[in-house]
């Protein structure tokens, strides 16, 4: 989960499906690989279960062999505890496949196999409840967009959200911070991060409550990632090998786009690419709601929409209305648009594309690409606009969801 896979084999527990929670202060001691007095532990996921034989797959190695004994002590930790008082006794026939556990214990006669002296349990129905719980507060306290500014000094971050909304996150020494790994989106990939690895361009998500005005957060946790914004025409396609060609405007050279099943393919509707193009072109769009592209053809705005705390106000992966302050949440509006493939892009259609790094060549793979786009880049020809209108879409949700993918 964490990127250096597991910081401690409780830590990995507690953080699993995007679960952020302290470290039990009883089992900072766990590193991976260190001894104990059971002498082994793995942490993973059930594979099957047959007897009192599991087999559990972990999370870096071969699968692993467990034998439990009428002796094996078997607790249930709920998701987001820290502390194994809390734990309540359980018996095998309770785990399930697809519950994850840690394992401690000694090694078994057979290669990757523990005969079990003690196991910790965490339910996946109770990792996906604790890790839908953590998406709705992702979206009721949530900001998200480019990175604009970095104040060391005052431990502040600046985003813009749109192109004329903008948030200003407040961190603390109480902060936790997260980085998406280089080549992924998914939140289960994010590695443990700091303040000073946020830069400006970044895409930034922090969670926390807002002022009274609505435009600064208290960031109780941020999570931050590179990528990159291409906006353009595409210039060819390749269809046997699953890329487009696309002529960047933005970094004003061309880019070969890698397509695969984990990217998001969208196509707007024409009156929707209207309307965001009135707002690029201003003033009006910095008006607040006045120029909602919510409002012009997109999903309408859920129940508490444009309410501080309501329902779909605020934050990744929230709902299709206003946050506060009149800012429309494109990334819900974005994953509810007609999805489409290949097969119906075109030479010289207008794209608009979030990708990964890259690592220095000239080909990426694409997070999310965004067709029928030509008037917003008409309205915003040096590509600005558009790229400040990708924040967020590429980033799945916080919590565990994939969000928009």
């Amino acid at each position: 989960m964490t990127g250096k896979r597991i910081i401690s084999a409780w830590v990995a527990i507690a953080l699993v499906g995007g679960v952020m929670t302290s470290l039990p202060a009883r089992a900072q001691e766990a590193q991976p690989g260190a001894a104990s007095p059971a002498g082994t532990r793995k942490v993973g996921t059930v594979k099957s279960i047959t007897g009192n034989a599991l087999i559990i797959h972990p999370d870096a190695g071969a699968d692993v062999n467990v034998s439990v004994a009428d002796s094996t002590r078997i607790v249930r930790l709920a998701p987001g505890q820290t502390d194994l008082k809390s734990a309540t006794p359980m018996v095998l026939n309770e785990v399930q496949v697809g519950d994850r556990m840690l394992v401690r214990g000694t090694p078994g006669s057979a290669p990757d196999s523990i005969v079990a002296a003690s196991i910790v349990v965490m339910k996946a129905s109770d990792v996906s409840q604790k890790q839908q719980q953590q998406l709705q507060d992702w979206q009721r306290r949530g900001a998200g967009g480019i990175v604009t500014a970095v104040d060391a000094a005052s431990g502040s971050i600046t985003i813009a959200s749109t192109p004329t909304v903008s948030y200003v996150i407040k961190t603390s020494p109480s902060t936790g911070f997260l980085r998406y790994a280089p080549n992924s989106i998914k939140f289960s990939d994010a590695v443990k991060g700091a303040f000073d690895q946020v830069k400006t361009g970044d895409q930034l998500r922090a969670r926390g409550n807002r002022s009274s005005d609505g435009k600064e957060v208290a960031a109780e946790e941020v999570i931050s990632g590179t990528f990159r914004n291409i906006a353009g025409t595409v210039t060819a396609i390749d269809a046997a090998n699953s890329a487009v060609t696309v002529k960047d405007i933005l970094a004003k050279k061309t880019v070969v786009v890698k397509l695969t099943a984990d990217s998001q393919m969208r196509k707007l509707p024409p009156q929707l690419a209207q309307r965001i193009a009135f707002v690029l072109k201003g003033p009006a769009g910095a008006q607040g709601g006045a120029a909602s592209p919510a409002s012009a053809g997109g999903p309408a705005p859920g129940p508490g929409a444009g309410t501080p705390g309501g329902p779909t106000s605020g934050g990744p992966g929230g709902g299709p209305g206003q946050r506060p302050g009149g800012a429309p949440d494109f990334q819900q509006m974005v994953s509810r648009l007609p999805a489409v493939t290949l097969a119906d892009l075109q030479k010289d259609d207008a794209v608009m594309i979030v990708s990964t790094a890259g690592t220095g060549g000239s080909e990426v793979t694409a997070i999310t690409l965004l067709s029928g786009v030509e008037p917003i880049l008409t309205a915003s020809p040096n590509g600005l606009g558009a790229a400040a209108l990708l924040s967020g879409w590429n980033l799945s949700a916080p919590g565990g969801g994939e969000g928009p993918q």
